[in-house]
């Protein structure tokens, strides 16, 4: 049954999804940050979620993420983390190619202070 007929789309909030659960799963990350407002206009063929803006192209998938870091985080190691966990979900689950998986740590969550 080698020929193949119709296609397979995958929704642009598949992708929010894929991407919002593999940041949050990465040792380091705190919690999403909200989007900055300069981002938060939505390209066609694209979409938006709290922290995850991507953005679908017909070469590739472009992917920005905004994390708040545990303090004890390496913040370097972390992004670099990110970035290899974002694109190998987004291949291995929707086989489409990522561009990019840009990285803003935004914010380092703060310890709460100890009762004294």
């Amino acid at each position: 049954m080698d020929d193949l007929q119709g296609k397979v789309t995958i929704a642009p909030t598949v992708l929010t999804t894929i991407v919002r659960q593999t940041a949050l799963e990465e040792s380091g990350v705190s919690r999403l940050a909200p989007l900055p407002a300069r981002v938060r206009g939505l390209r066609s063929g694209g979409a938006i979620e709290e922290g995850v803006l991507v953005a679908v192209t017909e070469q590739d998938v472009q992917v920005e993420v905004h994390v708040v870091a545990d303090p004890q985080s390496n913040m370097l190691k972390l992004g670099a983390a990110l970035q290899a966990s974002i694109t190998r979900a987004i291949q291995e689950m929707v086989g489409m190619q990522v561009g990019a998986v840009d990285v803003f740590i935004d914010d380092v969550a703060v310890e709460a202070a100890k009762a004294g």
